[in-house]
């Protein structure tokens, strides 16, 4: 996913034919958006050809070409949306951009209109809290006009997503290798990372991540628990600069062996937002030991790393054992202060 200059999209590529369909005006909003110097995010396939594009804009005052008119405040308009479904959960990721931008612009609300016939993009909207608000008529047609509260807390994970709610949950550090760390959390690459690390697989799109793990202790995790991720270090200098929290998730479910049917069956579950190849997690099945599956919401990435120096020095940890432990409610604070978390998805 990039965020690209309109001047620098190809107008012609047939991604666009079914918007042109739908809007009788699209070439030539387009081509003010390329002479305004506006950027898009964009995703391709890898022949080349557009298969996401998303548009977000801000505004401010009230906006009157709805029925009801949506209130002055920040919102974000998500102008336009289309992704080509192809079973990566790239649909997900462009959630997660509306989200992410309107998080960093403190809005107010995030709003979609959209024809009836895209009932699959108006499922996935609702599924993380989107809700009808009234309808947008044009000499187009009539569109429905769905609006996300981004203050809203109704103490659902995903109607909340991405909102975390730190009222009596329990926090945890989890640490993750960096051979999987950027393919799980792409949001949260290091700087000294390449984008082509970043691959369109289910996994890696998905706002829900899988983590699986031998590591006995996670048994005393709990739904709406929160996780920090903390990439170990990658062998190239001390782990007290090269071990970092990179991220903050929330647990949806832990399974164990015991919870599947029988290895297909967990294959199934695994699979789609999983790093894991299908062999892979054949492998891990059949392993020897403990085996416990988390179930996660990936909520923000760190805006600045907290490095296993901070976390020893500042925030006063010492574990015996870096790769699963639980942090005070001061620690947690203290950790997403360093990472620059913003304020406005915490609920406290």
């Amino acid at each position: 996913m990039t965020y690209t200059l309109f001047s620098q999209i190809n107008l012609s590529d047939t991604f666009f034919n079914s918007l042109r369909q739908s809007y009788a005006e699209f070439d030539d909003w387009f081509n003010r958006k390329a002479h305004d110097g506006e950027s898009a995010y964009v995703h391709h396939e890898q022949s080349g050809m557009l298969d996401a594009f998303l548009y977000l804009k801000i505004e401010n005052e009230v906006v009157t070409d709805v029925d009801p008119n949506l209130p002055i405040g920040v919102k974000v308009k998500v102008g336009t949306l289309k992704v080509n479904a192809h079973g990566t959960r790239l649909g997900e990721r462009l959630i997660k951009k509306i989200f992410d931008y309107a998080v960093v612009n403190n809005a107010d609300l995030a709003y979609v209109t959209v024809f009836n016939e895209h009932e699959a993009l108006i499922e996935l909207l609702v599924r993380y809290g989107f809700v009808e608000h009234g309808v947008k008529v044009t000499a187009n047609g009539t569109e429905h006009v769905l609006v996300k509260d981004m203050r809203l807390v109704r103490n659902d994970l995903l109607l909340d997503y991405p909102l975390i709610n730190t009222r009596g949950t329990n926090k945890y550090v989890l640490s993750i290798y960096p051979d999987f760390h950027t393919r799980l959390f792409p949001d949260s690459k290091l700087s000294n990372e390449t984008y082509d690390i970043i691959r369109d697989i289910s996994a890696t799109n998905s706002i829900h991540k899988t983590y699986i793990c031998y590591m006995g202790d996670v048994v005393n995790l709990r739904i709406n628990d929160i996780v920090l991720i903390y990439r170990t270090s990658d062998g190239l200098g001390p782990a007290r600069f090269r071990s970092v929290v990179t991220s903050i998730c929330v647990v949806q479910e832990v399974l164990t062996r015991a919870s599947f049917k029988n290895e297909d069956d967990y294959v199934e579950y695994c699979r789609r937002n999983s790093i894991f190849t299908e062999a892979e997690l054949r492998r891990l099945y059949r392993k020897n030991g403990s085996l416990f599956i988390i179930k996660m919401t990936y909520n923000a990435a760190f805006r600045r790393r907290v490095t296993n120096g901070a976390l020893i020095d500042t925030v006063g940890i010492s574990p015996d054992y870096w790769g699963f432990f639980r942090v005070s409610d001061q620690q947690f604070n203290q950790i997403i202060n360093l990472g620059g978390v913003y304020e406005n998805i915490i609920v406290d």
